[in-house]
């Protein structure tokens, strides 16, 4: 395979990735802001008659997710885009 059809492969990959990843963390953070705008009293409502509201868990979710997101980018670019960084480099 040549490097400039590598080097395109890398760079579309690694955008591929990052978009994907970008637009979906977008996604769930404006929907939770939308809904602080437009509905509040959704976020407000009581799990199980105890202090915690659906938005403290949204939020916490949102949270979490974007950790999960950062860890699963970690690992695709440390087992895979970087054998092709590798490859490029020879």
């Amino acid at each position: 395979m040549s490097k400039k059809i590598l080097y395109d492969r890398f760079i579309f990959l690694n955008k591929l990735i990052a978009f994907t990843f970008s637009l979906l963390i977008l996604f769930f953070y404006f929907s939770f802001i939308f809904i602080i705008g437009f509905k509040p009293e959704i976020l407000g409502i009581l799990l199980n008659n105890s202090y915690i509201t659906i938005g403290i868990v949204w939020g916490l979710s949102i949270i979490f997710f974007s950790i999960i997101l950062t860890l699963a980018y970690t690992l695709i670019s440390n087992n895979f885009l970087d054998k092709i960084k590798e490859k490029l480099k020879e």
